[in-house]
């Protein structure tokens, strides 16, 4: 099968929007990038305005490295947690860019991996069963001790703890605890040393990310790559890379204004559009209407 858009002379736009349209399948691996394109920056204004305080204190580079950090106390830990939760899941508005692809997918086939934990898929009415999210939701809480494969939400408690707190400290008493084991509970986000709690749900939204790709392995497959930077690797961009390996018929498009090696193996079915994403999003939406 050959794509015959590739060979169009037409811009980043029109040629990804007549990708889109001659796909019998599209996987879409969603990194920070896309989100940072509609302002849900980790760095700058949004970051020290929101928390003044851990950063004369931490001297903090960014939001990353704050949500990071090994905090001497659960006190401190939920102080800093809370504001992070309300700024990033439960008060982050809507994405200009995820409205603008959720009109895109319309009517096709696909589905998502996000390494992102943040609201952005929720808050824009997507179909969640298409959604994976390997690396955690901020809204989410789980056991710091990793007991036990359940998750817990609990958002007034995210809003007491945010307004309730003094000199960058919770209440003890109010800090969540497992009910299992008693021990602090901590955001459900994956850590590098030692991962995640990963319930139910997320297997669940695992075999069904696992199933579409074997059921569309044979098809004319669209894996296009938003905003995924070089962070973690091993969860979006590497399997892409052996998806192509396995299906002749893929093509794989990266959305990043920095341009990564691709394996020669698969070079030439990969094209790097390195324009911001939210306008190139915003101008297929466009002319995927016409």
């Amino acid at each position: 099968m050959t794509w015959k858009a590739i060979e169009l002379e037409e811009n980043n736009a029109e040629k990804l929007a007549q990708l889109i349209d001659e796909a019998e399948a599209i996987v879409i691996g969603i990194g920070a990038g896309m989100s940072a394109a509609d302002g849900f920056t980790y760095i700058g204004e949004r970051f020290t305005s929101n928390f003044k305080d851990f950063v004369e204190k931490y001297k903090f580079l960014d939001m990353l490295q704050a949500s990071l950090f090994d905090f001497p106390s659960s006190q401190e830990y939920w102080a800093f947690q809370s504001r992070f939760v309300l700024l990033n899941y439960f008060d982050q508005p809507v994405g200009d860019s995820y409205l603008a692809l959720k009109n895109i997918l319309k009517d096709k086939n696909y589905h998502i991996i996000t390494t992102n934990a943040d609201n952005a898929f929720d808050v824009a009415g997507y179909d969640m069963d298409k959604v994976f999210h390997i690396q955690g939701k901020y809204g989410l809480m789980q056991c710091s001790k990793h007991c036990h494969a359940k998750t817990y939400q609990d958002e007034a408690l995210m809003r007491r703890l945010a307004v309730e707190q003094e000199n960058m400290e919770v209440d003890y008493r109010s800090i969540p605890l497992c009910p299992e084991c008693g021990a602090p509970l901590e955001v459900n986000k994956r850590n590098a040393e030692k991962g995640m709690v990963e319930d139910p749900i997320f297997f669940e939204h695992l075999d069904k990310y696992n199933e579409f790709l074997e059921n569309n392995r044979d098809k004319k497959t669209l894996f296009i790559e938003i905003g995924v930077g070089f962070t973690t690797p091993q969860f979006i961009k590497y399997p892409f890379y052996r998806e192509l390996d396995k299906n002749p018929n893929a093509l794989m498009i990266t959305m990043n204004q920095k341009k990564y090696q691709f394996p020669e193996r698969i070079a030439s079915r990969v094209l790097w559009f390195n324009q911001n994403s939210k306008d190139l999003t915003l101008d297929v939406e466009e002319l995927l209407k016409k």
